[in-house]
């Protein structure tokens, strides 16, 4: 059997970097080939009901060993990595019997995972790190959560005497850019809840995320040659710095902001003269806030209309996802028994808030209470980004917890 982490390192080799800018479903090719891989693993395994449709979407099941009908769970990870930082020629590095210290990254010496910066690290000596060379990320967003539950569903299946009810597997694509489950059909997954696994550390049941909208600003000028520009050049560049500099930033920024506090966050610019955007973020765990943002920034254009009346600032807004909280209650076991689960293998459970969204987020908005567990990843979307083999395997340990813990409910 491969260790979760030749699993692990296996995956992030295949550059599955996410694009906002295609109009494919999955965004990028690379997607589809690790999908397809799932499939042929999952086959391998001896999982039924395996599937990978035109949209890379894995579905597979280990079947029940428990004689009495018991509900059907899904466990849910996504085979993109961000958009943010490149994916491709990851390079992963291996640190057996990590010794404590900063980490300095092989490919790029100025990156340095610095224990200061990243207090998880202290109870972390001895074990197996795995990072970027730091040219890359590493992609462990969400390919750890993909070897946990590839190696949770071969040791089920090598284990036919545990106790369990069935499990729908289930690989999404596009989460990275707010489309994570566009293409999953609820009723084929057939499933009364679901744990998405794509949190850090380990312990962790993410039970709250963000509220999250896309704001899109396009300014449109008038773009002539410099040397007769006076009176007729409006520059779309200048207008729309212009409307950067006046987003607020001591308060509502994610460089001065933790815990439950929202923010705006510009993070992708681009254009020149006649036209230029920026793609802003909009973060709250409560959803009307995401209305007052938008606010903001539509007083911002209406003056900056004012000051260029011959250019047009458009701001465009696209729902992402909703905060998982509300919709938990509809299912209150799927708490319940991730936290059973989490502690049935010697962790403290800690019901946490994530700063971000999961495919968990959208899905349990449409009617599939969804959790989100811990794999072991840290500082996603970063040239710094690493894992740990040992919380990545407590993460696949907890997944066949959660196995058994369904398997003494009876379905009604």
């Amino acid at each position: 059997m491969p260790s979760i982490l030749d699993r692990f390192v296996r995956y992030v080799r295949i550059n599955t970097q996410s694009s906002e800018h295609s109009t494919t479903y999955p965004s990028t090719l690379g997607q589809l080939d690790l999908s397809r891989l799932l499939a042929v693993e999952c086959r391998e395994l001896g999982l039924h009901d395996v599937s990978c449709d035109e949209f890379g979407i894995v579905m597979a099941t280990v079947p029940a060993t428990v004689p009495h009908r018991a509900p059907t769970i899904a466990w849910l990870a996504h085979v993109d990595t961000s958009p943010e930082t490149s994916g491709a020629g990851v390079m992963p590095i291996v640190h057996e019997k990590y010794d404590g210290r900063d980490i300095v990254l092989p490919g790029d010496t100025s990156k340095v995972i610095r224990v200061s910066e990243n207090p998880d690290l202290c109870r972390l000596t001895g074990t197996t790190i795995v990072t970027t060379d730091g040219t890359t990320l590493l992609g462990a967003d969400d390919k750890a959560g993909v070897a946990a539950i590839m190696t949770a569903a071969e040791h089920l299946m090598a284990h036919p005497q545990l106790p369990h009810g069935p499990i729908r597997v289930c690989f999404t694509c596009d989460e990275e850019i707010g489309h994570g489950v566009d293409k999953i059909d609820l009723g084929k997954l057939g499933a009364i809840c679901g744990y998405t696994l794509d949190g850090d550390g380990q312990g962790m049941v993410d039970c709250e995320t963000f509220s999250a909208d896309l704001a899109v600003v396009t300014v449109t000028g008038i773009n002539i040659h410099p040397s007769i520009a006076k009176g007729k050049m409006v520059n779309a560049i200048r207008i729309l710095s212009q409307f950067i500099a006046r987003l607020p930033t001591e308060m509502l920024s994610p460089e001065t902001t933790d815990g439950r506090d929202g923010f705006l966050h510009p993070y992708q610019l681009e254009g020149g003269v006649a036209k230029a955007s920026v793609r802003i973020l909009l973060r709250d765990f409560e959803t009307p806030k995401l209305r007052e943002y938008a606010q903001r920034l539509d007083v911002i254009a209406a003056d900056l209309r004012i000051l260029h009346p011959r250019a047009l600032i458009d701001i465009q807004i696209v729902e992402q996802y909703r905060n998982m909280r509300d919709g938990l209650n509809k299912e209150p076991r799927a708490l319940s028994r991730a936290l059973a689960a989490t502690k049935a293998v010697g962790l403290e459970p800690q019901q946490s808030i994530i700063r971000g969204g999961t495919d968990g987020s959208r899905l349990t908005a449409l009617g599939l209470p969804t959790p989100n567990l811990s794999t072991g990843e840290h500082n996603p979307h970063s040239p710094l980004e690493w894992t740990s083999v040992e919380e990545m395997q407590k993460a696949a340990d907890v997944l066949v917890a959660l196995a058994i813990e369904w398997g003494k409910e009876k379905e009604l």
